[in-house]
């Protein structure tokens, strides 16, 4: 698959899972998530979502829900691309902790 393709179809789906999760977390008090990357396979089979999530306190309980319900935000997700790919992508969702590790390295350097 070419890369501009693949880069499109990653953004689309970034910007898809965003707003589903913008939603749920409507539910939810206090808690922020955020899709900061989604990797796909170049056979648009599998999916990969990087998810910064605020508080970072609540993260891998957070992490751990979302794996449990991703037939639910795949279907979803198929609900608005399905116009678009033939095939929704298996999901799966990471913790990105840049943003806490960006933190320490800041607070870190503010010591010395």
């Amino acid at each position: 698959m070419e890369g501009k393709r693949l880069q499109k179809i990653e953004r689309q789906i970034q910007k898809d899972l965003g707003e589903i999760f913008l939603l749920e977390t409507k539910k939810m008090q206090g808690v922020m998530v955020s899709v900061t990357r989604v990797r796909v396979s170049p056979d648009l089979s599998l999916a990969k979502g990087y998810l910064s999530i605020f508080p970072s306190e609540k993260a891998e309980e957070i992490i751990s829900n979302v794996n449990t319900n991703v037939k639910s935000i795949r279907w979803e997700l198929g609900e608005r691309v399905g116009k678009q790919l033939r095939r929704v992508p298996e999901l799966t969702f990471f913790l990105d902790d840049s943003l806490d590790y960006l933190d320490n390295i800041d607070k870190l350097l503010n010591q010395g």
